[in-house]
C-alpha cells in the first residue's frame, strides 16, 4: 500500500476525505461526517470558505514565493491588522505553531542578551503542556512521551505543576527570564487557567523583570470567544504565538510582541525562507476579514452556549460515560469515565469528528462558522454515543 511509504508516526482513522463543505468532510464514498475536529482547531473559517478560496486563487495567480528578501505588501497588511486588533506592537511571521514558539522563545532569551543579561534564558512551564515538536518545544512541554528517544532535554526549561503558583514563586531564580504558557491546555486535556492565576503570572513577571509569554496558537483568533483567549482575564502578555486558526487551513503562524520585548531582535539574528509568503499572506487577511466583523465573535458565543447547555444535558443523562465538561467557547473538553478512545470511535460510529487530548479528553473544536443548528444536530449525534457506551457499560457490570 502506498501508505507503507510514510514514517509510521500517526494512527490515522481509516477514514478518506475527498472535500468539506463548511463544518462538514466527505469521504471518497460520499459519507457526510460532521467535522467537530476542524484538523485540531485549524479551519477555523470552515472546509472550503468562499471568501479564503477566493484571496487563494486570486494570489495565487500573481506570485506564491518571494523570500524575505524583498517587501510583500500583504504581510505588512496582515502585520498592521494584528498590531491594531491586539497588543502587540510586532509581528513575525512563521510557517507552523512550533515555529511561532521557537520565535517567542528566541525573542525572549534575545530580549535579556541584548540588556546585558545572557545567563536568564531560563523560562518556566507548566505539566500538561503541549508547545510543538522541535528539539526546544517539546523540552518546553516537558512531556516524557515526546521527550523520550531525542537525547538530552534542550536546557533552559523548568517547568513546575499547572496553576500552582507556591511551586511557581519557588521555581523563579535570577536566571529566569520569562514564563510560558497556555490559557487553555489544548494537548493537556482542555485544562483553563483562571484569570486570578494569570494575573498572578503578570504581577510576578513584572515584578521579577520576567517576560510572559502566551502560546495562543490553539487557544487564538476567535476559538473561545474573544480574539484571543487571554481577553478574558485582562491580562496581557509580553509575547504570544499563534497559529493554527489564523490559516484557516493554509499552514502559517505568527509571533507577537510588544516594542520592548521584540527590542533584541535586529537584522540577521532569525529569519525564515518561507514565512509570510504571498499566499499564507493573502489567506490570513481573508480570516480576518470573517473573524473581526462585528457580529462573528458574539456568534461563537452564542452558539458555544448551545453547546455548554447540550453537553452539560448529556453528562447529567450519562454519568457513567462523561464525568465533566471543560473548556471556553468553541474550545471544549468532554473528560470521560470510559476510555476516550472508545467515546472518540463511537462519536465516529454516528459520524461525527472530536479530537483526542490528555487526561482522557475528546476534545469539541468545530469550525468557528458552526450554526446553532449544527450545533444540535452534533449534540445528538454525542448524546447516541454516550447512550450506546452506557449502555454496554452497565451491560457488562450487570
Amino acid at each position: 500500500m502506498a501508505e507503507a511509504a510514510l514514517f509510521d508516526t500517526f494512527a490515522r482513522a481509516p477514514l478518506r476525505f475527498e472535500r468539506g463543505e463548511g463544518v462538514w468532510l466527505v469521504t471518497e464514498t460520499g459519507e457526510r461526517y460532521l467535522d467537530f475536529g476542524a484538523g485540531v482547531a485549524v479551519t477555523s473559517c470552515g472546509h472550503a470558505n468562499p471568501h479564503l478560496v477566493e484571496a487563494l486563487k486570486a494570489q495565487a495567480d500573481k506570485v506564491w514565493h518571494l523570500s524575505n528578501l524583498y517587501e510583500i505588501p500583504e504581510q505588512e497588511r496582515l502585520a498592521q491588522r494584528l498590531v491594531e486588533a491586539t497588543f502587540a506592537d510586532k509581528v513575525f511571521f512563521t510557517n507552523s505553531g512550533a515555529e511561532a514558539l521557537e520565535c517567542a522563545i528566541k525573542t525572549a532569551r534575545r530580549y535579556h542578551y541584548s540588556k546585558g543579561h545572557p545567563d536568564k534564558f531560563h523560562i518556566i512551564t507548566f505539566e500538561g503542556a503541549f508547545h510543538g515538536r522541535t528539539i526546544a518545544t517539546i523540552a518546553a512541554g516537558g512531556q516524557e512521551k515526546y521527550l523520550e528517544g531525542f537525547g538530552p532535554k534542550a536546557p533552559g526549561f523548568d517547568q513546575v505543576p499547572f496553576a500552582d503558583i507556591e511551586a511557581l514563586k519557588a521555581a523563579i531564580t535570577e536566571n529566569t527570564g520569562a514564563l510560558l504558557i497556555e490559557p487553555i491546555q489544548g494537548e493537556g486535556g482542555i485544562r483553563t487557567a483562571s484569570k486570578e492565576f494569570l494575573q498572578q503570572l503578570r504581577n510576578l513577571c513584572d515584578e521579577h523583570g520576567m517576560l510572559l509569554i502566551f502560546d495562543e496558537v490553539q487557544t487564538g483568533v476567535g476559538r473561545t470567544g474573544k480574539f484571543f483567549a487571554h481577553e478574558w482575564s485582562g491580562v496581557t502578555p509580553d509575547i504570544m504565538a499563534v497559529a493554527k486558526g489564523i490559516g484557516g487551513g493554509f499552514p502559517f503562524g505568527a509571533c507577537l510582541a510588544t516594542a520592548e520585548a521584540a527590542s533584541g531582535m535586529k537584522p540577521g539574528v532569525h529569519g525564515t525562507t518561507y514565512g509570510g509568503n504571498p499566499l499564507a499572506m493573502a489567506v490570513g487577511n481573508a480570516v480576518l476579514d470573517i473573524v473581526l466583523e462585528d457580529a462573528f465573535l458574539q456568534n461563537v458565543r452564542d452558539v458555544a452556549l448551545v453547546f455548554r447547555q447540550g453537553l452539560a444535558g448529556i453528562q447529567d443523562r450519562f454519568p457513567e460515560v462523561i464525568e465533566e465538561i471543560r473548556g471556553e467557547g468553541l474550545m471544549l473538553g468532554i473528560k470521560a469515565r470510559v476510555p476516550a478512545a472508545e467515546l472518540t470511535v463511537a462519536m465516529r460510529e454516528e459520524y461525527l469528528l472530536g479530537v483526542p487530548a490528555g487526561d482522557n479528553v475528546i476534545r469539541i473544536l468545530p469550525p468557528l462558522v458552526v450554526t446553532a443548528e449544527e450545533a444540535r444536530e452534533g449534540l445528538a449525534r454525542i448524546e447516541r454515543a454516550a447512550e450506546k457506551l452506557q449502555s454496554e457499560k452497565l451491560k457488562k457490570s450487570a
